[in-house]
């Protein structure tokens, strides 16, 4: 059985980790995810003993809870946590006040107890979690290190240091978690593009429904106000549609009956009906929360790499904390007496030993950047993908659809009898999958084509009154021995033949986009060193579109199998970012290191072959998306290069009994605090509007 269980109060990182490793040990429970920043636990459990095992396991885990109800979670009270913490404070400084001013033996008592309520104020949880830890087999977290280190300083007499590790680290706690909290809240606007009730019309009249029970085929009702439940067609009525949390575009979208709508935009307008395309399930909005839930899941390498530190790190600091306080002071000759300043140095060394910045600070930059880039109409499929599209140093794109709109009308006719050839290549066409196809939708016909089989990366073959008709590219008229006349225009061509007699060529043409030229600048402007164009129209039509919008090399006249071949090669010379509309280039987006769908939301196989999908179809957004990716990667190196510099430097300081223990840990908090404030600026310095603005 698979569970997906919502939980509340987990704030810390490392104890994710060990909450984790402590679920995955419960007999019965086969597998264990503890997703920190969505606050989400996936178990898989052979019984419903062991989920209830895991359950009362989870529910004894510091202050994380299960929470009954899926859909509310009161924003948590930290009155109480505040009102200790500065009651801590008040207390020690009482204290400090007191030891320093104070004459008499009363006096200096009176200090002592101010210390001992200062600390066991804040205190008490930390001794009991540690407690509870220890009795699990957890014993290297960060409960133990301060535990460990403020015993040590009563033990040494350092009374006001025991109390300001308590203090400094309970205030370090609450700072972490209001700052985790900010984040797991802007992450949460995403996952209410989902309506809660869906309005069915039956036979019997309306219905009230949740979303999940709708199918394929319903007719929706679909108030002023109200989120459009499901992709579909709107039958009766017209509205405006405000798409800003599907696509990040402000611009309300006009639309009437006969047009699509996509699940998750708010009718803005009037009454509208709606027929489902879709079940729920296979929903746009259904396939962007799958996606956005499960990014924790791809995780980038530095990411993994922090997680594996993590897990050894500390027992290791700990053993080094042990050799220093025990065998560092057999070499100073006089062990008994330089045995307290030794310890006192591991001590220190303990204290900002805890790795809280990075395991928290890593995984916070990339949901933070997954987040921002999202809420601007670019989903990212985990820290993998923000990474594959930071590090990508190659750029290829699809053609059709990508650099042009890919809506094709007819322009030129060379033939002898053009209504003749018109009529043929509409009926041919007319049965094909092929984008160019649309150009003959409306193109009337008296004829039926039947028996057609359409040949992928050439053309299609088919029956007309009787006689064998083939529609598609000079490649194809190649292959069936016919013999055409090449012609010289710069559209996509398609040529014709009736019965093994070439009738003649149509001219196909497509707008290239406008900000197609600027957003390929931009991109180069953003780290990418060449840009190229993978395509299986004509060459000459190709390179008169690659002109246009500025690429360095072009590929064209490839089948499927080439135009992955030609990725294949480009790989060679570097990361590759490869855009296309995610149908017919599934397996190069999979190929790619960094695949981008164009336009792709609503198709499965975009969502599915890409690590990157645009929401809208707009060039502008893959520049804003390289550029946030690279911010996010930047961030992440800083906080890792920052957290581990300065945690080295403070070490070999304490160990030379340069620092304080207090100033041990401010500098732990220090340290975690400003990693997490730095995670934040995946989200500032630079302006959004500018950088979309730049590539129009």
């Amino acid at each position: 059985m698979n569970r997906e269980i919502k939980i509340a109060g987990l704030d810390c990182g490392k104890c994710a980790m060990a909450l984790e490793e402590r679920l995955k040990n419960i007999q019965g429970v086969t597998s264990a995810r503890v997703d920190f920043m969505r606050q989400r636990i996936r178990l898989e459990c052979s019984s419903q003993e062991a989920y209830d095992r895991a359950v009362g396991q989870i529910n004894s885990f510091e202050k994380v809870r299960v929470l009954a109800d899926e859909r509310k979670e009161a924003a948590p009270s930290r009155r109480a946590e505040i009102a200790c913490i500065v009651l801590s404070f008040v207390f020690l400084a009482a204290g400090i006040l007191l030891e320093q001013f104070g004459k008499g033996s009363a006096m200096q008592i009176a200090s002592y107890v101010l210390f001992g309520v200062s600390y066991l104020v804040v205190g008490w949880k930390i001794l009991l979690e540690t407690a509870k830890n220890i009795l699990h087999g957890e014993i290297f977290d960060e409960n133990f290190l301060m535990t460990l280190a403020s015993i040590g300083a009563v033990v040494l007499g350092q009374y006001a240091e025991a109390a300001e590790v308590m203090a400094l680290y309970s205030l370090g706690e609450l700072l972490q978690s209001i700052a985790v909290g900010a984040s797991r809240r802007s992450i949460a606007s995403l996952m209410q593009l989902k309506s809660q009730t869906a309005t069915l019309l039956t036979a019997e009249g309306e219905k009230t429904v949740p979303p999940e029970e709708i199918r394929k085929g319903d007719r929706l009702l679909v108030r002023a106000g109200e989120k459009i439940a499901a992709d579909g067609v709107i039958v009766r009525g017209r509205t405006s549609l405000d798409t800003r949390s599907l696509s990040g575009e402000a611009m309300p979208k006009d639309v009437a009956e006969g047009d699509a709508v996509l699940a998750g935009c708010i009718n803005a307008g009037g009454v509208i009906e709606v027929v489902a395309q879709k079940d729920y399930a296979d929903s746009t909005v259904a396939k962007i929360l799958d996606l956005v839930e499960n990014s924790a899941e791809k995780k980038a390498k530095s990411e993994q790499f922090i997680t594996k530190f993590a897990k050894i790190y500390t027992p290791v600091v700990c053993l080094a904390a042990l050799a220093v306080a025990f065998l560092a002071p057999v070499f100073t000759g006089n062990y008994v007496a330089e045995l307290g300043a030794w310890v006192k140095r591991a001590l220190v060394f303990l204290v900002i030993s805890c790795p809280c910045a990075l395991v928290i600070s890593v995984p916070l930059s990339y949901f933070s950047g997954i987040g921002f880039a999202a809420k601007h109409g670019v989903l990212v499929k985990g820290s993998t993908g923000l990474d594959a599209l930071a590090c990508a140093k190659i750029a290829a794109f699809d053609k059709t659809g990508t650099l042009t709109y890919g809506n094709f009308v007819i322009g030129k006719v060379y033939a002898e009898d053009g209504q003749h050839l018109l009529e043929i290549a509409a009926a041919a066409e007319k049965t094909s999958s092929h984008p160019l196809a649309e150009a003959f939708r409306d193109q009337d016909t008296r004829y039926i084509a039947t028996d057609a089989t359409e040949h992928a990366g050439y053309g299609i073959e088919c029956t007309v009154e009787g006689k064998r008709v083939l529609a598609g590219n000079k490649k194809w008229m190649d292959v069936c021995g016919i013999s055409v006349q090449n012609c010289e225009d710069d559209g996509t061509i398609v040529y014709v033949a009736e019965g093994g007699k070439y009738l003649g060529c149509i001219v196909i043409e497509d707008k290239v986009k406008e900000n197609a030229r600027s957003s390929l600048e931009q991109l180069k402007r953003e780290g990418i060193t060449a840009c190229y164009m993978l395509t299986g129209d004509g060459k000459k039509r190709a390179e008169a579109v690659a002109r246009e919008v500025g690429t360095d090399g072009v590929y064209a006249d490839l089948l499927p199998d080439e135009k992955l071949a030609a990725a294949r090669q480009l790989q060679k010379r570097g990361k590759l970012m490869y855009v296309g509309d995610g149908i017919n280039d599934a397996p190069v987006l999979m190929q790619s290191d960094a695949g981008v769908s164009m336009g792709g939301v609503g198709s499965d196989a975009a969502i599915e072959a890409s690590e990157v999908v645009l929401m809208r179809d707009d060039l502008s957004l893959l520049p804003f998306a390289r550029r946030a990716a690279r911010r996010t990667r930047s961030v992440v190196m800083q906080n890792i290069v920052f957290s581990i510099a300065v945690k080295a430097v403070i070490m070999v300081l304490g160990l030379f009994d340069l620092i304080p223990l207090g100033v041990a840990v401010f500098a732990d908090v220090g340290v975690m605090l400003l990693a997490v404030l730095n995670s934040f600026r995946t989200r500032i310095g630079f302006s959004v509007k500018k950088s979309l603005q730049n590539n129009e």
